[in-house]
Order: C-alpha cells, then sequence, then structure tokens
C-alpha cells in the first residue's frame, strides 16, 4: 500500500504540559483509521496538525506528492454575510481556486491560460460544483442555499462545512467529530458514502456505530504514547483489554520483583558498592515498569439518588405548536418508575421541546403535565454549560458538594468522584478556561450527576464526549436508580441505555416503540420490505382483474366466446398496436435517461425536482399504454 501519511516522532507542547510526545503512525492509501483517546491529550490539536492549520516543536509529518486534503475541523467558522452557497467556495481548496481563477480569466482581455484552466475544470470536475453541492446540502437538510451564514446555528455551519469537503473529493479526509449536530438519519446517510468511499480518512468520532462500520484501523493515544489495532472498533475493544490484563500481569510480576530488589537496595551504600553494576540498573529500570498506573474505572460508581416515589408524570392531552409547525398533538402519556426513555427523530420534530415542556422551562398551548412530587430532575443540555473561566475544576465540585453520597454509609470526597470521571488530582488544579471543549462537558456532567437527582433528562449527553467518559457514562446509567430520558443521535449510547422509544415524526406524530434503537431500525426495515411487497402483490393482482375485466366487456352483449375462437384485429386496431409499440418504446427511453440523471449526482435540485414529478407521470403513461397493447395482442392472439 501507499502511505498517504507518515507521522514520525511528533512532539507538541503547550507552555509546559507535553499534550503529545514523539508518536509515529501511518495512513496508508484508501485505509481509514479512526483515533481514540481522552479529552484534553490533543485529538483536536494533531488533526489540526496534519491539516497545516497548526505548528508542533519537533518530528516529520510527510504526505504522498499532490496529496489533496479536505479537513472537517470540529467548530468551523466562515464570515456571517455569506451565504450558503458563497460560503461553500470561501475556504480555499483546489476546485475553488480553479473557478475562481477561470472566472477571471474570462473576464480578462485575451483570456490568458485558458487553454490550461479548461484542462484543470475537466480534471477536477468543477464545471458541476454548486450543482453537486446543493445536492449533497440537501442530503443534510440544509434547503435554503441563499441564507445568510449569521442566519445558522453552529451545527448547520458545521453540515455546511461538511458538504464542501465532500463534493471537492479530495483523496484524505480529516475529520473532527463529524456526526455531531446531524439526526440518526444523515448519520447513516454519510455512514454509507463513507464506509463505501476509496479515499483514505483519519477522523475523531465518539459515535461508536460509525467507528465501527467505517474504520479498519483504530489507533488509541494513551498516555502519550500510540497503539495501533488493525480492525474495527469491535476488534479494538477486544485487543485493547488483552493489552491491559497483559500490561497488569507485567505490572504485578514487576511488583513482586521490585520489593526484593528494593531491600537489596536499602541496604548499606558500601555493600552496594561491591555489587555488580548492571544489577543496580536494571532495579531503576524495574522501578518504572512497578509504578506504572493502568487507568481502568474497575469500580462502577453507584451513587445513591434521592427516593423516587410510584407517581412520576403524567401528560394529558398535550398539544404545542409554533406556527403551523405542530411538535405535540393531543398527546397522552404515564411515564412509570425507573423507566428509561430514549427520543429519536429528525432535527426540528419537538425532541427538546419535549423535555423543556416536561420541566416547566416551556408550557403547553393545551394540556398539561401532572408531575409527582418526589421528582427532582436532573437536566443535561447544550445551553447549559456555564462557568466562571477562572476557577479551578475542583472548586466548581466543591461548591456543589464536598462528599457524595453512595448509600450504605459510604460516600466519595468531590476529587475521588472527579477521578471517576478522568479528572486527575493534578488536573483537577487547572483553571476552566484551560480545559478542551470535551473537557468542560465532562465537567458538566460532573455537576449534573453529583446533586444526586432522580430523574436525569440528557440531551444530547455525547456531543464532544470521549469514548472513555461515555462508557463510564453508560455504566452509571445501567445502575442508575431512577429514570432516565435520553435524546441522542448516538446510535451505540441509544441501545446501551434505553429499553424503549419515543419516535418523533413530526407535525405532532409520535410513535411509541418497546425496545432500543437497533431493534427499532430492524423492525422498521421489515416493516417496508413487507410494505412494498403488499403493494407489489395488489398492484399485479389489479393488473389481473383489469385484464380480465376487459377481456369479458369486449365481448357483444348475449355472446359468449369460446375460448379457442380468436377475431383478426381491423386496419384501425392494428395501426394502433404499431403505435403503441412506437410509444412504449419512447416512454421507456425516457425513463431509463430520468433514472441515469438522477443517479449522476450530477444535475441540480431543481432539475431534480423536475425529473422526480416527472417519472411518476411517465410510469402511469406506460401502464395504460402497456396495458392497451395487452389487449390487443390478446385479440391477435
Amino acid at each position: 500500500m501507499v502511505p498517504h501519511l507518515e507521522v514520525i516522532h511528533l512532539t507538541k507542547r503547550i507552555g509546559e504540559r507535553v499534550l503529545f510526545g514523539d508518536i509515529s503512525f501511518t495512513l496508508n492509501e484508501r485505509e481509514h483509521i479512526g483515533l481514540i483517546a481522552k479529552n484534553g491529550t490533543g485529538k483536536s490539536t494533531l488533526l489540526s496538525i496534519i491539516a497545516g492549520q497548526e505548528g508542533y516543536d519537533s518530528g516529520d509529518i510527510i504526505f504522498k506528492k499532490d496529496l489533496r486534503i479536505g479537513y472537517l475541523e470540529q467548530s468551523p467558522s466562515y464570515p456571517p454575510e455569506l451565504t450558503v452557497i458563497e460560503a461553500c467556495f470561501w475556504h480555499g481548496n483546489e476546485v475553488t481556486n480553479v473557478i475562481r481563477n477561470y472566472e477571471q480569466c474570462m473576464q480578462t482581455e485575451g483570456n490568458p491560460g485558458l487553454e490550461r484552466l479548461l484542462t484543470e475544470m475537466d480534471h477536477l470536475k468543477a464545471w458541476e460544483y454548486e450543482q453537486r453541492i446543493k445536492q449533497v446540502l440537501s442530503r443534510l437538510k440544509i434547503n435554503h442555499f441563499d441564507q445568510r451564514i449569521s442566519e445558522l446555528s453552529g451545527g448547520q455551519i458545521k453540515r455546511v462545512a461538511l458538504a464542501n469537503i465532500l463534493i471537492t473529493e479530495p483523496d484524505m479526509l480529516v475529520l473532527d467529530e463529524p456526526t455531531n449536530h446531524l439526526d440518526i438519519e444523515m448519520i447513516e446517510w454519510l455512514e454509507k458514502q463513507l464506509s463505501a468511499s476509496t479515499k483514505s480518512i483519519f477522523m475523531v468520532t465518539h459515535d461508536r456505530y460509525f467507528l465501527d462500520n467505517i474504520c479498519s484501523t483504530i489507533i488509541e493515544m494513551d498516555n502519550s504514547t500510540i497503539y495501533t489495532y488493525r480492525g474495527n472498533y469491535a476488534y479494538y475493544l477486544e485487543k485493547r483489554q488483552e493489552r491491559i490484563d497483559n500490561l497488569n500481569q507485567e505490572i504485578a510480576r514487576a511488583n513482586n520483583l521490585y520489593r526484593t530488589e528494593l531491600e537489596w537496595m536499602r541496604r548499606m551504600p558500601q555493600a552496594r558498592g561491591h555489587k555488580a553494576k548492571y544489577r543496580e540498573d536494571a532495579f531503576y529500570e524495574l522501578e518504572k515498569v512497578a509504578k506504572q498506573r493502568v487507568e481502568e474505572r474497575t469500580m462502577r460508581l453507584q451513587m445513591q439518588s434521592t427516593y423516587i416515589g410510584s407517581k412520576i408524570f403524567k401528560a394529558a392531552n398535550i398539544y404545542k405548536a409554533y406556527g403551523e409547525t405542530v411538535i405535540l398533538k393531543d398527546f397522552n402519556y404515564t411515564f412509570s418508575r425507573y423507566e428509561k426513555m430514549g427520543l429519536i427523530g429528525n432535527n426540528g420534530t419537538g425532541k427538546s421541546t419535549f423535555i423543556k415542556l416536561l420541566q416547566g422551562l416551556e408550557q403547553p398551548d393545551k394540556g398539561h403535565f401532572d408531575i409527582g412530587e418526589t421528582i427532582r430532575f436532573g437536566y443535561y443540555s447544550q445551553e447549559g454549560m456555564v462557568f466562571n473561566p477562572g476557577d479551578k475544576v475542583i472548586d466548581i465540585v466543591r461548591k456543589i458538594a464536598e462528599y457524595i453520597d453512595l448509600g450504605g454509609g459510604k460516600h466519595l470526597t468531590a476529587s475521588q468522584f472527579l477521578q471517576h470521571f478522568l479528572f486527575s488530582p493534578e488536573e483537577q488544579y487547572n483553571l476552566v478556561a484551560k480545559l478542551s471543549g470535551g473537557e468542560r462537558r465532562r465537567l458538566y456532567l460532573c455537576t449534573v450527576l453529583m446533586r444526586s437527582p432522580n430523574f436525569l433528562i440528557l440531551d444530547e449527553p455525547t456531543n464532544d464526549l470521549d469514548i472513555m467518559t461515555l462508557q463510564i457514562l453508560e455504566q452509571y446509567l445501567q445502575d442508575f436508580k431512577g429514570c432516565v430520558i435520553v435524546v441522542s443521535h448516538d446510535r451505540y449510547f441509544m441501545d446501551k441505555i434505553v429499553d424503549h422509544l419515543l419516535v418523533f415524526k413530526g407535525q405532532g406524530e409520535i410513535q411509541d416503540f418497546p425496545g432500543n434503537y437497533s431493534q427499532y431500525r430492524e423492525w422498521k426495515n421489515e416493516r417496508d420490505r413487507r410494505e412494498a411487497e403488499k403493494a407489489k402483490t395488489e398492484k399485479s393482482k389489479a393488473e389481473k382483474g383489469a385484464k380480465q375485466s376487459l377481456s369479458e366487456n369486449d365481448k357483444p352483449s348475449g355472446q359468449r366466446w369460446q375460448s379457442d375462437r380468436k377475431r383478426k384485429l381491423t386496419f384501425k386496431e392494428r395501426r394502433e398496436m404499431e403505435a403503441l409499440e412506437a410509444d412504449i418504446a419512447s416512454l421507456e427511453a425516457e425513463k431509463k435517461t430520468i433514472e441515469e440523471r438522477l443517479s449522476s449526482g450530477q444535475i441540480s435540485v431543481d432539475e431534480i425536482t423536475s425529473l422526480s414529478r416527472r417519472l411518476p407521470i411517465l410510469n402511469e403513461e406506460l401502464d395504460e399504454k402497456s396495458m392497451r397493447w395487452l389487449e390487443l395482442s390478446e385479440i391477435e392472439g
């Protein structure tokens, strides 16, 4: 395989802190690599360095000659006055540059360099750039192409940036959390695109199904060391555990030997002077192994939640709408004790509004919620993370509680609680201003959980959290003695936590499904398959019945023809049959052309709309003419 990227002994420092040191790895042609590491260890920084957006202290980064890179930042930005389409041309890349040069050439007298630019435009497929980007934007549910960037949310801007790099067709994709701000439908579409892609991919994502289905190699960065696993995420989990078990055995053996050697080293200095120098050197190497610490959460964090009564909440005839957009329509539901519910659906169908209504943060237009007296909500929201940048991590937690009750007379100190969520004693004294986005999310999660709620509402909790934190959170929620509502596009997380779903379909339509996301998806696919087969069978029966009916109606009144008596076609009927054959051939050719155009990926959204409207009309004409041709052919016998 041809290496697209070689990282050799790379080191990056921020002040005195070594973010990562002396790391090396290779990304080969067509290889898909997923990077896994704890928040704050430099994942986004490494991607930024590879994309050429940030410098490094030492080492080498070697790219294949003329390699074109598409880089999706975690939080992309554009000038606010640009439209969506203009933003897709804003960040300089090879395609947009050649389009700009071509336009300047055409406006310059004599068109200097036109022949070369025409060749480049053909090579980069730049002629249909705008049409292609509109198609991809539409799949990512960005449909107002003239809308200003200043009017878009952060999630919409990221989707614009994602569309931008997808249509430029670079040789290598560098993706920082590509599934953030995508709903499940968009994630599954993107997953299909990338899993079938022959481009090399280097990405960071917390979506483990996405990681599992796309990546052929997993790289873990742990304690400034790179570990490479040649397999998908499931393979990584298996082999990582083997590595940790082997390391723990090595540490245990080293500790046993260390005690013996330590006793020897503590003898009188003059006694050591007569011993072999190599034994003393070996002792210090042994000490390094013996003092290693493998940071694993072997003890599940089971906190004492506040008592929860049998009455949770009841929704009675809830109606909520914003203009013509209906969120809830005559919604009724009685929530059970210890229930763990997931909310899924496309963006804008009302999931976040529902949980705000439940907590009284918004009011329904009609109906009411009856909340149990013992309910104590813990709400993790995308807007709730507000910290003083000058505060230390430990001080923020201590303001809430010095001790966390585990029940049974057991408790954790604030510092011990933070360690469960991967804040080491040293990191607990960092200022909030120095934390990464993921570390701030992790700290915010701690502040929600340590208040001992009995009803947790988590709105997109997986965004920006590393996989290690998600595993801890999943264990916590599985053991949680209370109620949970989760809004998430993370399919893996939903499968691990929830026991049933509310599926928001839009305009107030909500389906209650008894199972997790994968079970729902399997059920939906099977239902869609059966409905398609049923429709096909019913259409076949209808066509057969229509033929029989037409055959009977063509017989003269009061006369029953013998099955072996066939009349000849009249001259007029024969001419009609010939015309039908020509029409059918013409319609089939037009249908084939339309289908090829729709699947080409090189037409505008307006043309897609026009052709999509023409296709069912065309099929209807074909059915009618084919039916009449069959009638005439039966007469001809």
